[in-house]
Parts: structure tokens; sequence; C-alpha cells
């Protein structure tokens, strides 16, 4: 029996609801607030936390509205409540680091953050990005958390200009580190709208 594929015409096809944004000067992207939500109400985080990048201060809202005494810093901020610090340069030790980082110095941003954490580090990161990051397997990574949907994380000129993020195309995910772990890593989803 032969089979025959017919082509859809080009009009039927599904049309693209995804963004594909240009590559923001500054490596400032801002996460829906669902992704800190649901890290926080998943992950169990003991003591303070810090997101050194706190930009908007999406993070810093996820984590006191989980009951948590939470501060925040970036290198130019976008808040009154948000101190100016070079994370690279600061040395203060925090109990838990959670941070969209800037993608460009992903390595750098989690190697610090490793040093100067006594608990967790959690950073949200595109997924293309593990691929090469061959660096992560000298360090404690315990859990990766993939995010779903895919969560539409444009750049902040992009909402200041007035637009609304929907149809993200980049999968996304935290990593999360603890301090001294030397076990199985484990590879889970975190799902926006929770399943009871």
């Amino acid at each position: 029996m032969t089979q025959v594929f017919t082509r859809l015409p080009i009009e039927t096809k599904r049309p693209r609801r995804a963004h594909i944004f240009a590559r923001a000067a500054d490596d400032r992207y801002i996460e829906p607030e669902w992704c800190s939500r649901r890290l926080l109400e998943e992950e169990s985080f003991a003591g303070t936390i810090h997101d050194p990048a706190a930009g908007t201060g999406r993070i810093l809202a996820s984590a006191r509205a989980a009951g948590f005494k939470a501060t925040g810093a970036d290198i130019s901020p976008l808040s009154a409540d948000i101190r100016a610090i070079d994370f690279l340069k600061d040395r203060a030790k925090r109990d838990n680091t959670i941070s969209n980082p800037p993608y460009g110095a992903m390595r750098e941003f989690a190697l610090h953050a490793l040093k100067h954490t006594r608990r967790k580090v959690a950073l949200l990161v595109p997924l293309a990005r593990l691929n090469a990051a061959h660096w992560i397997q000298e360090t404690p990574l315990r859990r990766v958390w993939l995010l779903s949907p895919r969560p539409s994380i444009p750049p902040h000129s992009y909402l200041l200009a007035g637009c609304k993020a929907k149809g993200g195309r980049p999968d996304f995910c935290w990593l999360v580190w603890e301090r001294d772990f030397d076990g199985e890593r484990t590879l889970d989803w975190l799902m926006r709208d929770r399943v009871p």
C-alpha cells in the first residue's frame, strides 16, 4: 500500500504567536511573576533571600509574599528599595540567592553566588545555555526545574514601550545549587498552573 502525503497550503499553517526579541544591550530581561512564585512553592529555602540582579523587584515581591525577608541589589536599580551594587564585586554573605542573572555572565554570576551564599543559589537561565556549560559538573547543583509553559521573558525596554509579554519561544529553567550537596541531581517540572 502506497501512502500519499499532501502539503498543506501556506494559508492553513498555524500562525506563530511567539516573540523573538533582539538581544538587550544591558541583559535586562523581565520574567513573569509565576516563575519565582512557583519556585518558592516547590523548593524549600531557610533564612533570608537576596536577589543581586533585582531589576524591577519581581523575585523580591514573590519572596516577601511567601513570608521571607528579602533584599535586593542591582548594578543599575529600577526601584527605590533596590540598592546599587555590582554583584561581582560584592563580598557580603547571604543565606540564599535567587536571581534572573545577566545571561552573558551566567557562569561568573553562579560561581560568585556559590562562593558567597550559605545555603542555596537559584538562577533562572535559558535552557539552551546548559549544553555547553561543562563547568556546572564541578558545582553542587542539586536540581533543575524546567518551566512549563515556556515563559515569555522580554527585554525590560519592550515592557517599558507598553508591549505585553506573551508567547515565549525559548525554554527556561531554574538551576538550584545547595552548599555541600554531593548527591544525584534531579530534574523536575514547575508548572505555572499547579495541578493538585
